[in-house]
């Protein structure tokens, strides 16, 4: 029966009674009183209890001895009392209570004990060293990581923090422990400040969650078809150093340019199992440390322009009118034979044959562009490869050649876009609408400025003009071997000219929707990768000074570009004007942050 001066148990900590009636007051051990209802406590003893610090004293009694002999039964809390000490005391009771908490010898509640067989205890109790020692492991483990003095068998221990810094997961127990905010970017940290990982590791890849290790379906032989031969034409498929996938090239005949696009799409047709592979990639990845293309890599072997002796090609030739806008055209099934050549070296040929003729064309077509107030941006660019975990910047010249090919490209998607309007081919259109304000930028500053202010271009079924071009529709069709909307440019296009069923409006709209879901967060991707291994060439050349522009002033810091890497960055300097070069160092980089930390020299 509870009353004064009885010991009693309240939310598992003991407390002694100091009034009864319809409400109980008791005192808990921190002196602090609480009226409680009966059924919010349980009766341990009966009292009297002088003072609570009085149970503190824990009698000496024959604990094993007395499991021992009850072994497997059911007792309760007076008689286990008896059995140990000899006696039922308050200070007995809260001993036997504590030994409850700990749910080995004993187990159950207060009213109702059940004393553990021998195996279950010793079971029991070995599970409880376990925890135990991986406590006190942890704990080690959590102060060697606050001193960064880890040892190598700590290495599995981070598992979960890479999780994160992967974006694979939002909690760490290690982020907790060190009262560390839970995110990718304090996880990559971390992990380098510890020298778990080194600056080779690029989280971005697996944090995107795009495929990148791929298992390409079958495809089959190329189908014997009829075809344009266009052999007799010197084609030319001019790329950057190292390119990989030639997919177009260019050809001239009289006044007639050709633009020649390789022609995936005479095998990959629309919902066999490589289109539906390419349209769950959409995209080729162009990665400093590798490549993941759309296509299986057979099929850049098969279709690459030049690769192979002879190539088939889907080519759209093209006569301009005297204005340099797109007058007569055609597009034809080929068969090309096709040379390689480097920007470089079709820049050493230019004012030859037929390279002086082709550029005459496209000139007269830019121009009919730059009326109609097409934007003309040329930032630097640079190439960045990872060999071995070394970085090589290569950067990349602006070259005629290269706003030939640019022009000749721009040319056959509006020619594909112009072909599919006219005969009411379902289609992926790429249209921009204009800018607030028409600019023509020539400078850094100026064209950094202006570019913010381009919106973003859409993909839809209907054409639409693309401001951006200079041209009234448009639609990409001269990269199907690594993009997909473009392969699908070249399904419908090829469908139409075959005579065979093209896709509906309904089809398209799915395949730009699928592609757009994927292509953004490549370009997300590319971008973040391409500035971590610009942050690790810097690291692996401390020492570097370059040539910075100034591109933009803000209250506290300034926007710069740094050409030949192609890197914007900031730098805490006010008293700069725009475009003006700067002699600029590192003093430090944070790779987790993707920061770069410059000065003026």
């Amino acid at each position: 029966m509870i009353q004064k001066n009885s010991l009693v148990l309240y939310k598992s900590a003991p407390a002694i009674v100091i009034s009864t009636g319809a409400k109980i007051e008791i005192e808990l051990s921190d002196k602090k009183r609480v009226s409680v209802r009966d059924k919010d406590i349980t009766l341990l003893h009966e009292g009297p209890l002088a003072k609570l610090s009085d149970i503190e004293n824990t009698p000496v009694g024959e604990i094993d001895e007395a499991c021992s002999m009850m072994s497997g039964e059911t007792t309760t809390l007076s008689e286990l009392s008896d059995l140990i000490y000899g006696s039922f005391t308050p200070a007995s009771a809260w001993a036997i209570c504590k030994l409850l908490s700990e749910n080995v010898v004993i187990t159950g509640t207060p009213d109702k004990i059940t004393v553990r067989t021998p195996d279950e205890i010793q079971k029991l109790q070995a599970e409880k060293n376990q925890k135990n020692a991986e406590k006190d492991a942890w704990n080690a483990f959590i102060d060697r990581v606050r001193k960064n003095a880890i040892i190598p068998d700590d290495h599995p221990r981070f598992a979960q923090l890479e999780d994160v810094a992967f974006g694979k997961s939002n909690t760490c127990r290690i982020l907790k422990e060190l009262s560390l905010q839970d995110s990718a970017v304090t996880a990559h940290a971390l992990l380098l400040k510890l020298k778990v990982w080194d600056y080779s590791v690029n989280p971005y890849i697996k944090r995107s969650g795009l495929t990148t290790d791929c298992t390409y379906p079958p495809m089959d032989a190329i189908p014997d078809e009829p075809r344009v031969d266009l052999t007799h034409l010197a084609a030319y498929a001019i790329d950057d150093e190292g390119n990989r996938d030639p997919d177009d090239a260019i050809s001239i005949d009289g006044n007639r340019l050709w633009v020649h696009v390789a022609d995936p799409s005479s095998v990959i047709t629309p919902d066999s199992p490589a289109d539906l592979y390419a349209r769950e990639l959409a995209t080729t990845l162009y990665l400093p440390e590798k490549h993941v293309t759309m296509l299986p890599p057979q099929a850049t072997d098969l279709f690459g322009l030049g690769l192979q002796t002879l190539s088939p090609a889907l080519s759209f030739g093209i006569d301009l009118n005297d204005d340099g806008s797109i007058g007569t055209f055609d597009i034809v099934l080929s068969t090309i034979k096709v040379t390689r050549l480097t920007y470089a070296e079709a820049q050493t040929r230019i004012h030859d044959e037929p390279f002086c003729s082709i550029y005459r064309m496209t000139r007269n077509y830019r121009e009919y562009r730059k009326a109609a107030n097409a934007v003309f941006i040329s930032l630097p660019e640079v190439k960045i490869r990872v060999v071995d975990n070394s970085v090589t910047i290569t950067p990349l010249p602006e070259m005629d050649s290269k706003e030939l090919v640019t022009d000749c490209m721009v040319m056959a998607g509006e020619t594909a876009a112009r072909f599919a309007s006219a005969n009411a081919i379902p289609f992926p259109y790429t249209s921009q609408p204009p800018p607030e304000t028409i600019e023509h930028p020539t400078d850094y500053a100026s064209m950094f400025s202006y570019r913010k202010q381009l919106q973003p271009g859409t993909v839809k079924c209907t054409p639409d003009m693309h401001a951006g071009l200079g041209v009234k529709l448009y639609s990409r069709a001269t990269s199907p071997l690594r993009r997909y909307l473009d392969l699908v440019v070249h399904q419908q296009l090829r469908a139409f000219i075959s005579g065979k069923p093209i896709l509906d409006d309904k089809a398209i709209l799915n395949r730009i929707g699928a592609s757009a879901s994927i292509t953004g967060t490549a370009a997300f991707l590319e971008r973040q990768s391409n500035l971590h291994w610009t942050l690790v060439y810097l690291l692996q050349h401390l020492d570097w000074q370059g040539d910075a522009v100034v591109v933009e002033k803000r209250e506290r810091f300034s926007i710069i570009i740094i050409p030949e890497l192609a890197l914007e960055a900031r730098i805490h300097e006010k008293n700069v004007t725009l475009n003006q070069q700067l002699r600029v160092k590192v003093n430090g980089i944070d790779l987790a942050e993707q920061m770069v930390f410059l000065s003026i020299v």
